[in-house]
């Protein structure tokens, strides 16, 4: 329920700060209604297609249940556990070893995993895994993460015209008493805007570990898989589109209080501790 409440919030103030960085560049009730607008827009727009845009970004392919039998296989048994409709699978022509979920809501949803990760991991973590992203997809994460990351790239299109606005009326606004509060907004109206959309990443791989988790029961299988995806990290990094890089179940983590700050997913160590926790205890689906 934490995590829901703390999503909310933080999509709340990032819609929140669309719009007063449009009232900043433009001023008055229009700039208000051009952010309002573009936050519709934007999420619209996430709505609809960025599940066909981040399949193609990954090169992901569709398999059927004849190219990949034990695949299919399990994720059908997962789904018919969590009560979702059974998600169009996907595999990604890459020795680097991940997996994502994306799709609007469950009825739209597909999963996509790494040629690495088939080959890295045995049965028990491979289903750990794919548990992790129908999570995401119960929890409609991944129609969240693709709103988080477009409004967060409609701010930083708003402060790059903010930055065009200064370079050439910058004289006019300074008399006006804007500049300096212009300045403001274009440097660090980006910079919020992604510190939220990576705490929006963060706290959803928290609560997809912990569906998982239940939907397993067997919360060391994921443990162990995220052990061997960070080791596999480190020598065949999954190469793409770093606006992508939040759907992956595993994207690189670990450092100081900064990078973490900056990371789109949570440390593997805090991440295993979680798990670890679950371990013992009696997991429910609901």
């Amino acid at each position: 329920m934490w995590n829901q409440s703390k999503t909310l919030i933080l999509l709340s103030v990032l819609s929140a700060l669309l719009i007063g960085i449009s009232y900043s560049v433009f001023g008055g009730t229009g700039g208000i209604l051009l952010g309002v607008i573009l936050a519709a827009v934007t999420n619209l727009g996430s709505w609809y297609y960025s599940d066909k845009i981040a399949l193609a970004a990954y090169q992901a392919q569709p398999v059927t249940a004849a190219q990949a039998p034990d695949l299919h296989r399990m994720v059908a048994q997962l789904a018919q556990r969590a009560d979702i409709p059974m998600p169009a699978v996907y595999l990604v022509p890459t020795p680097a070893a991940n997996a994502f979920a994306t799709g609007r809501d469950p009825q739209h949803a597909a999963v996509a995993v790494t040629e690495g990760l088939l080959n890295l991991l045995p049965a028990d973590e491979l289903e750990a895994v794919l548990a992790h992203e129908l999570s995401h997809v119960m929890n409609r994460d991944t129609l969240t993460q693709a709103v988080a990351a477009t409004i967060a790239g409609a701010i930083a299109f708003l402060a790059q015209m903010a930055s065009y606005s200064l370079w050439f009326f910058g004289g006019s606004r300074d008399r006006e008493g804007n500049g300096f509060g212009l300045i403001l907004t274009i440097l660090i109206a980006p910079i919020a805007a992604t510190i939220l959309q990576l705490g929006i990443s963060r706290t959803r791989e928290f609560a997809a570990d912990a569906g998982a988790a239940r939907l397993t029961g067997n919360p060391r299988a994921l443990a162990n898989a995220l052990q061997r995806l960070e080791r596999s990290a480190q020598k065949q990094p999954m190469q793409g589109n770093p606006a992508f890089q939040p759907l992956l179940i595993f994207g690189g983590s670990d450092g100081n209080l900064l990078t973490k700050l900056f990371s789109t997913h949570p440390s593997t160590g805090d991440r295993i501790e979680r798990l670890m926790a679950l371990e013992g205890q009696t997991l429910t689906m609901f």
